[in-house]
Parts: C-alpha cells; structure tokens; sequence
C-alpha cells in the first residue's frame, strides 16, 4: 500500500533540510501510541533511527535503517526501511522528499507498506494516513 501526503512550508529547501533534526522527529510523533526515541543518528545513508512504541499492554520495537539520501540545489531526499518493525508490518519504505518551490518547500511524505495480507493493509491504511495527515501543521508551524 502506499500513502502520499504533501505540505507546502514558507521556509526555503536548505531551512527545511536543516530542520530535520532530532527534535523535530520528536514533535512529529502522534499522541498515540507514545513513542521513546532509543536512537537517531541523522537522515545520511547508513544512519540508524530507533523507536520503542508503547501500547500500553506491550511494547514494539521500530528500527529503521537510511539507505539512501540525495541532496541538491532543488531537492533533498532521503529513504528509510524498516529493518525491525512491530509485529503488525511486514515491510516499510519512507521517502521523505523536499523540493524547491516558488513559495518556499514542498515537503513529501511518500510511504509504502504491507502487513502481508491485503486486506489488514487496508485496515491499517486510515490509522497510518491520519498518523502522517497529523505532520502538516508541524511543518506549517515550524518551517513558516
């Protein structure tokens, strides 16, 4: 399945660039569930980003590996992959984009997943989109 989700910021490519930190990782988390950043090491290739997921009744483990990033005057990108997801996904691919716009940045959020059976992948597409949905006012806000 694929979710696409796009938000128009005020800021320019390289603010939006330097702004994908930790701390916005952090603001871009959902309420629910509650989510513990065990690791972030940054958004090049190789970097590693850690996530313990807390559903009250149990815990799931989310580690994701950067397998690429690309960067110029334009555009920057980078790609992570779940490399250890909870029980509930199979596969995990995350495009974050930004490109140039003549009102400031197009920031992209360009995921695909699949829990291994069709039909849960369309039950879990209203809860990851509205996950995702969640992120445009952040950016608005923080990237004006």
């Amino acid at each position: 399945m694929n979710i696409k989700i796009s938000t128009l910021v005020g800021a320019d490519l390289n603010q939006v660039k330097e702004g994908f930190t930790e701390d916005l990782f952090l603001k871009l988390n959902p309420p629910f569930p509650p989510v513990e950043l065990l690791r972030f090491d940054g958004c090049k290739k190789n970097d590693v980003v850690a996530l313990e997921l807390n559903f009250f009744v149990f815990k799931q483990y989310w580690i994701s590996l950067i397998t690429k990033d690309f960067s110029n005057e334009n555009e920057w990108y980078f790609v992570d992959k779940g490399v250890k997801l909870p029980f509930f996904l199979k596969r995990w691919k995350h495009h974050h984009g930004v490109k140039s716009s003549e009102k400031g940045a197009l920031i992209v959020d360009d995921i695909t997943y699949s829990t291994g059976i069709i039909i849960s992948d369309l039950l879990i597409y209203p809860l990851l989109y509205f996950q995702f949905l969640y992120r445009k006012p952040f950016y608005k806000k923080i990237f004006r």
